[in-house]
């Protein structure tokens, strides 16, 4: 069976023909996974939009989410989550209390510290702007099957855990 052309096929076959000298076979994967990316980042701001949120307010909101009850984590890190400075934190912060997704409180724990916490409003509308995501995502992903998602997830895995962490912590988090 044959699979369909694509653009990235017309792409290669270009460039093959004007430039015969050169290897491209890297573009066959990484041209795809570029093209896959701006469909996930279109897909992805859909899901935030239809749910009234920015892709840094899922992020902050996320990285909540993740941290199980009572869905609070301390600025600092927030800031370990998200990969910000922390001027943008405190600002981000800011701007999400006013929208009453979060509420800062005093850390128990260190009395000059706070802690932020998703709020009643933030964790509906994170959980449904996540379950809108995954929907859509499973949309981009439906001409495969699941051991074929699972095979390209191990490739996929293989290819960015070098980038992904230095000393065995992560560079960047996502989602």
């Amino acid at each position: 069976m044959s699979l369909p052309s694509d653009e990235v096929d017309r792409l290669v076959a270009a460039w093959q023909q004007e430039r015969p000298d050169l290897d491209v076979t890297p573009l066959q994967v990484l041209s795809r996974v570029s093209r896959l990316s701006r469909h996930l980042e279109r897909a992805r701001r859909a899901a935030f939009a239809e749910h009234a949120l920015e892709p840094w307010e899922f992020d902050v909101l996320t990285a909540l989410r993740r941290s199980g009850e009572p869905f609070e984590l301390s600025p600092g890190a927030l800031l370990r989550a998200t990969l910000v400075t922390s001027g943008t934190m405190t600002n981000r912060i800011d701007r999400l209390a006013a929208a009453g997704l979060v509420q800062r409180r005093p850390d128990p724990e260190d009395r000059r510290g706070v802690l932020v916490r998703l709020t009643g409003r933030g964790l509906d509308r994170v959980d449904g702007a996540f379950t809108d995501l995954l929907r859509r995502e499973r949309q981009l992903l439906s001409g495969l099957g699941e051991q074929e998602q699972e095979a390209l997830a191990d490739l996929l895995r293989r290819l960015l855990v070098p980038f992904d962490s230095s000393n065995g912590h992560p560079l960047v988090t996502d989602i």
